[in-house]
């Protein structure tokens, strides 16, 4: 019997939706916390603002799509909430940790983008709901988590932001499609959400808007 070359477990798209949908939750969250840092709160509604960005895509996904709904079935996701809380706690007062909640954010839109389709996609959903799930995997929560912090919705701004997501899923969707593997499609098409927020982010890239001025 021959050793395989590549370990299975690298290929097995449900080693793949596990592991982006930790990181997706992870960043998420220390984005939540992020907020709520910058409002002043406490401990608590630091775990609070965390658990509900970094679940809030992935619960509205799951609902949508018929499947059980993750955290509920595994506790290690609010795990990963409270511990990214208490991480961004001990932080403490940095001058950069706000720049590092826009990083983060963009992170996430990538990997969250991927994983929000990936997962429809195991579920059997048809491509084009598999890339809308991406992009409201990875944005849902971020809309919540602003509107908790009294921050204007990012559906709002002309800023590249959800298209940084629907570009991630779209990418993973179309590569899967021609039976690529899931993971040199997953980072892939992660990588190129981030790097389309990032240069938004670094060079004020942004969407035209509709022409003319309102009366």
């Amino acid at each position: 019997m021959t050793t395989p070359l590549v370990d299975p477990a690298l290929t097995d798209p449900e080693t793949v939706l596990g592991a982006l949908d930790f990181a997706g939750v992870a960043v998420f969250a220390a984005t939540g916390a992020l907020a709520a840092a910058r409002e002043k709160h406490d401990l608590v509604t630091f775990a609070f603002f965390a658990a509900i960005t970094g679940v809030g895509g992935g619960t509205l996904r799951d609902l949508l799509i018929g499947v059980p709904v993750f955290w509920v079935q595994d506790w290690r996701y609010i795990a990963v909430c409270l511990a990214a809380a208490v991480a961004v706690w001990l932080l403490g007062a940095r001058p950069w940790r706000f720049r590092l909640l826009l990083w983060l954010d963009a992170l996430g839109l990538g990997a969250y983008g991927v994983m929000g389709a990936a997962k429809a996609e195991a579920a059997g959903v048809a491509p084009l709901i598999c890339i809308v799930m991406g992009a409201l995997t990875a944005c849902f929560g971020g809309v919540v988590r602003d509107l908790l912090a009294g921050q204007p919705s990012i559906l709002l701004r002309r800023e590249i932001t959800v298209s940084a997501a629907l570009l991630a899923a779209t990418l993973y969707v179309v590569m899967r499609a021609f039976d690529l593997p899931p993971w040199p499609s997953a980072i892939a098409a992660a990588t190129a959400g981030f790097g389309l927020r990032a240069g938004a982010l670094a060079w004020g890239w942004s969407l035209p808007s509709f022409p003319g001025r309102p009366n």
